[in-house]
């Protein structure tokens, strides 16, 4: 049986026979995508375990707790005179055990999920609860005084304030699921990294969470038998749909290890392989190149028992898929991943918070192809639109266009902003602002990584308003640039740009990071510098393609979401 299946009436009623002789109580939860999954479930299979401490829990602890966190919110609610139905319920939670508790019970009582970064100052936190107007906070022991601090600075709508203990993982009574008396109005709001202006609220109906899940789990197969191990943050749709919500649905078993340590990390994958072996072998990974990178620079400096387990613990035959997302991922990055972990193919895709994960690479090896973000996924239309014309581009043309997109995954409005929702749609495809080309690949795209897998793949050249840079008459992809600058060995962090120039319109700069041994090197002492770079890049791109600028930073500058705001980066460095 499929585990999205719908239980039947006359099965639930069958249910009820059966066990309402012996249960204290008959409890209910929606009968939606998530819930019916869950439903369906080995209530005795592993949810969620925390590496650090080892405490896990089970499916059937987890519905249970469910059930009991929906009726605390509910109570509270009814207090307040209200339903939670359609309200935003936001909530600050560590990486555990009661965040997916906390979000699912949102989800049951039809409201409207809202994750708030612990790691946010006050001021952004209080920006994001004014905004959304949400009716609820709720924190976590752990976070209760952040939370406190946010409502002491004083909100425009003041929400019910509460405060959650730790949940003990205990097993549920019977639960059956009952249809809606109304159109569901819960789902999930996430806000926007604010690269290019304040974050917008997007509304994510549960709809389009099940799609988005759905369209995961025909691609990368998520299962029962998979263990993913957490190493993200959970207030963006990589660490809270790639890799809680999809996991979930499937059943399979997801471990929180956060914050990232890179030597914690490899301790956990290796594991399974030492010569006295504990806990069960990773076999789902997802992360960004950043993460990645840290892992490899701390890899030399483990004990050689610990180095020769843990690259067992990547190999193919053990971590069954490893995927980067988020930002783009070097070629030296991947190609030592590969190295190092005897085989494995770093799996690249293309997300945004407005729409899920929308283009994938396949899980055939033949079907990651180096620089590629691969097909658009099961469930998901896309095109290439000419950003000056705004024309579609055939299929059999390998011009750039804009990514437009269009399906069941794609969001449904930022939240109080009219004008950016319709500003953001055109003729109801979505225009996300990511300009790529397309183009079929010898070797890759036959089927092998399903249907959905086929023709033209896409190649991400950068965001429309800051990565495409104008030099002349030439279109210059800021992320080609920033990869070939990355794949020096000066080069630790890598951040292209446009400057305003009188004779070319733009000019291309670059701010860097450079390496320990770059920053002071030769007998001179003389550090690596523009002319060096030039010289480095000038075999691997066009001469207009090279940085007519470099400045050097310890670190580059970037906000609460890992992401580099270029506007600001422009003004902060270069002062234009």
């Amino acid at each position: 049986m499929s585990l999205l299946s719908v239980i039947s009436r006359s099965r639930v009623r069958a249910f009820q026979a059966r066990r309402m002789p012996f249960a204290r109580l008959l409890s209910t939860l929606p009968n939606t995508h998530i819930f019916r999954a869950l439903q369906n479930h080995d209530p005795d299979s592993l949810a969620v375990i925390h590496s650090v401490s080892e405490r896990s829990f089970t499916y059937g602890s987890l519905i249970g707790d469910v059930v009991r966190a929906r009726d605390d919110l509910e109570r509270k609610a009814a207090k307040a005179q209200g339903s939670l139905a359609g309200e935003r319920v936001a909530f600050l939670a560590e990486n555990s055990y009661d965040y997916v508790v906390t979000m699912l019970a949102i989800f049951a009582s039809d409201a409207i999920a809202l994750p708030l970064s612990p790691a946010f100052p006050t001021g952004e936190l209080k920006y994001i609860l004014d905004n959304s107007q949400a009716k609820m906070l709720l924190a976590t022991e752990k976070y209760a005084d952040k939370a406190m601090e946010v409502l002491r600075e004083g909100l425009e709508h003041e929400p019910i304030f509460n405060v959650r203990n730790k949940l003990q993982g205990t097993s549920g009574d019977s639960v059956v699921l009952k249809d809606l008396e109304q159109p569901s109005m819960g789902g999930m709001m996430l806000y926007t990294s604010g690269t290019t202006n304040r974050p917008k609220g997007v509304l994510i109906p549960q709809s389009a969470l099940a799609a988005q899940a759905s369209s995961l789990l025909e691609a990368w197969k998520y299962s029962p038998s998979d263990r993913l191990l957490h190493l993200l943050p959970l207030h963006h749709i990589h660490g809270v749909v790639n890799a809680i919500v999809a996991p979930i649905i499937a059943g399979s078993s997801i471990e929180f290890m956060y914050p990232f340590n890179p030597e914690q990390v490899w301790k956990r994958l290796g594991a399974p392989f030492l010569p006295t072996p504990s806990k069960s072998p990773i076999t789902f990974l997802t992360a960004v190149p950043t993460v990645y990178n840290r892992l490899m620079t701390t890899f030399p400096s483990l004990d050689p028992t610990l180095q020769k387990a843990s690259k067992e613990g990547i190999s193919p035959s053990n971590l069954r898929l490893n995927i980067s997302g988020s930002a783009a991922l070097p070629t030296p990055t991947k190609t030592k991943w590969t190295s190092l972990s005897k085989g494995n193919i770093l799996l690249e895709r293309f997300g945004m918070t407005e729409v899920g994960m929308a283009i994938s690479c396949g899980l055939d090896n033949a079907d990651r192809v180096d620089g590629s973000v691969g097909w658009p996924l099961p469930g998901v239309e896309a095109r290439l639109v000419d950003t000056e014309t705004g024309k579609v581009i055939p299929e059999t043309s390998s011009a750039e266009g804009e990514i437009q997109l269009r399906g069941d995954t794609i969001f449904s409005e930022y939240w109080g902003n009219e004008d950016a929702t319709r500003e953001a749609f055109v003729d109801g495809w979505f225009c996300t602002g990511d300009v790529a080309s397309r183009r079929v690949v010898e070797g890759a795209g036959s089927g092998r990584s399903g249907e959905w897998a086929r023709g033209g793949m896409y190649f991400i050249q950068g965001r429309k308003s800051v990565d495409i840079i104008k030099t002349g008459a030439e279109k210059v992809s800021a992320l080609e640039v920033e990869r070939e600058l990355l794949s020096l060995p000066q080069v630790v962090e890598a951040a292209v740009v446009g400057l305003p120039s009188e004779q070319w319109g733009q000019k291309v700069a670059a701010v860097v990071v450079l390496s320990d041994d770059a920053a002071v090197s030769g007998k001179s002492g003389r550090s690596w510098g523009p002319m060096d770079m030039r010289r480095a890049l000038k075999n691997c791109l066009a001469s207009y393609k090279i940085p007519q600028e470099m400045k050097v930073l310890d670190a580059i500058p970037r906000n609460a979401m890992g992401k580099v705001n270029k506007k600001a980066l422009i003004k902060e460095v270069f002062d234009v």
